[in-house]
């Protein structure tokens, strides 16, 4: 019976992040099962003739009860559990569930697994809360497809124009892929993860799981790489006078696309010797999660020091003599290059950069909120701001358009005579 509510539980509490979710479940209680026997076996083992005849007299057998392992004891003693690692991993509590030993066997479980571990199924929290992550899936799923969209026609765009080939556009592109990558991995991750809850297919997707989890924490990764690579590139151009951008074009080339492959290579190493659990999408060892989280956080920590000395730097343009104008003009332009900036070196990263990452706190649903469902419009953002609304790109597209129409023009002439 508790089996049963266990599987139903892990359903609800995890229902967009690991589907099938039974198999995350099934393959942590079958390790858990397995330890469990290992100890049984080796209890047997070291058991004398006497404590045989205690058994069969006044002693509990030790048991495994498909949640928790219960090792055998004598009657009148009170036997504590851990909670089920599963329950710890949904909840970060560790709690103790409890069983008394009596002269008709083992009690009941107390208090109720699920309260004892965090996890109560009366709450009605739980309802709002699956009700508010499917409401941010949808949410993140319309950005993903909106930005999707929209960087795809803007990638087309800047290279269609022989006019917009230079190292800033260039910079542009490579960061307008990373952002189709990333939503595109998102859409992959989704479809696998959610492709079945049927159980007896966990065996063959495990290996597809995995390698759908690495290539999404790649795409992540890149991403932050090249809104990193914007930052230095931007601060690059403001602090140094003359530099050969082609040469920096490959290190930035580097530092985009291999950087992220080392850690991520790292990571999935880590997890395949030490945290080889279903799909690799829960990340229970911090330690582990840490090998890509930490990269993550402090190319955020980078750009957002970038972001504030350019800011400083153009404030100090705008306040000399040749950049002055009316304060009312000054203040405007700052305030239009602040928010230009901010969504390309995303900035509002850095509000939860260094929030633990608490799935019992009421901040992770906040979290969520930014980094899913606002982060999904940010190539959105970017593509509009930076090709759509760029002058360089509007104007190259009308100077074509005009040589093509001039062409056609010279063409028909050429035919009429």
């Amino acid at each position: 019976m508790w089996t049963i509510w266990v599987i139903i539980l892990w359903i609800s509490a995890v229902l967009i992040r690991a589907v099938p979710p039974v198999c995350d479940l099934l393959s942590v209680l079958k390790r858990e099962e397995e330890n469990c026997a290992e100890i049984l076996s080796l209890e047997a083992k070291n058991r004398t003739t006497e404590s045989y005849l205690l058994l069969s007299s006044g002693r509990c057998a030790g048991m495994w009860d498909n949640m928790s392992c219960w090792p055998s004891s004598a009657v009148g003693q009170t036997v504590n559990a851990q909670c089920p690692e599963f329950f710890q991993m949904l909840t970060g509590k560790k709690g103790f569930v409890y069983r008394n030993c009596t002269s008709e066997g083992w009690s009941d479980p107390y208090p109720r697994p699920d309260i004892a571990c965090g996890y109560n199924v009366n709450d009605t929290t739980n309802e709002a809360r699956r009700s508010y992550f499917m409401t941010l899936k949808t949410m993140y799923t319309i950005g993903y497809c909106t930005s999707l969209v929209t960087l795809m026609i803007a990638l087309a765009v800047l290279i269609s124009f022989r006019r917009l080939r230079c190292t800033r556009n260039y910079i542009h592109m490579h960061l307008f892929t990373s952002f189709i990558l990333r939503a595109s991995s998102n859409f992959i991750k989704d479809a696998v993860l959610f492709s079945s809850e049927d159980i007896n297919y966990c065996g063959a997707y495990t290996a597809g799981c995995k390698l759908t989890m690495v290539f999404f924490q790649y795409c992540i990764m890149s991403n932050y790489s090249w809104l990193l690579v914007e930052g230095l590139y931007l601060h690059t151009l403001l602090v140094i006078s003359f530099f050969s951008e082609r040469k920096f074009l490959w290190w930035f080339i580097a530092l985009g696309w291999g950087a992220p492959t080392v850690f991520v290579a790292a990571w999935a190493t880590a997890r395949q010797l030490h945290e080889n659990i279903g799909c690799w999408d829960i990340n229970a060892n911090a330690n582990t999660w840490w090998i890509i989280r930490g990269p993550v956080v402090l190319s955020i920590f980078i750009n957002f020091i970038l972001f504030v000395n350019i800011l400083r730097i153009l404030m100090r343009k705008l306040s000399s003599p040749e950049g002055r104008s009316s304060d009312l003009n000054q203040y405007k332009r700052l305030a239009k290059s602040t928010l230009l900036l901010i969504p390309l070196f995303g900035v509002h990263y850095i509000i939860f950069a260094f929030f633990p990452e608490d799935a019992s706190s009421g901040t992770m649903e906040i979290q969520l909120f930014f980094e899913l469902a606002l982060g999904s419009f940010q190539g959105f953002v970017v593509a509009v701001l930076y090709c759509f609304l760029n002058g360089s790109a509007g104007s190259s597209e009308k100077m074509e358009a005009v040589a093509f129409k001039q062409t056609l023009a010279s063409a028909s002439q050429h035919l009429s005579k």
